[in-house]
């Protein structure tokens, strides 16, 4: 699979990244597998919270085989990413991660949304050494690379952030919902006071 470049300012970006995603997702369904959405960040940088902002729009989005993790009460960051997965990977034998997280970029790419088939690595901008994760990564470009990429994270636009959060929730939510199904088994009715 190529990587996979979508612009979320763009009107129908939230189409676009569900017709997408249920083409990659689809196939990972019917195997069985658990779908974990790990949402990676920190809501302490503005730069880093859109993985948390995500975990939070998704938090009614659980079902039997879907479980998301990492939201703007409890995160998922460099403190507790390892952790996490050991977490995961105990708890779902037969799982699909789908990781989360912001990057930075060049400054005709900020605002684009980022799929690709392959880990992530976090923590990479700020020269920070983390286990990669996830079999599908969905990144968005939240500002520009290249020094001091800590105070760049900080001096982050909230709307940028806002606006790729909006669009990567809606695009995963109903690529979900057309994969899956619409509605809650009891048993993740009882599950969803149990979101990470």
């Amino acid at each position: 699979m190529k990587k996979i470049i979508i612009d979320s300012n763009l009107m129908n970006s939230s189409v676009i990244l569900r017709d997408k995603l249920s083409n990659i997702i689809y196939p990972v369904i019917k195997s069985g597998k658990t779908i974990i959405i790990l949402c990676i960040g920190s809501d302490r940088s503005t730069g880093d919270s859109l993985g948390p902002l995500v975990g939070d729009k998704l938090k009614f989005l659980v079902r039997d085989n879907v479980h998301i993790y990492g939201n703007l009460k409890c995160p998922v960051h460099a403190k507790n990413l390892s952790e996490t997965l050991n977490k995961i990977n105990s708890k779902y034998k037969n799982n699909y991660i789908i990781a989360i997280d912001a990057c930075l970029g060049s400054l005709q790419h900020i605002g684009n949304i980022i799929i690709e088939k392959k880990p992530l690595h976090p923590g990479s901008a700020v020269n920070k050494s983390l286990p990669s994760v996830g079999d599908l990564s969905i990144t968005g470009v939240v500002n520009i690379s290249g020094a001091m990429e800590f105070m760049v994270l900080q001096n982050t636009r909230l709307f940028t952030v806002m606006n790729l959060a909006d669009t990567i929730s809606r695009g995963i939510y109903h690529c979900i919902l057309k994969t899956i199904g619409g509605r809650l088994s009891s048993k993740s009715i009882k599950n969803k006071s149990n979101i990470m």
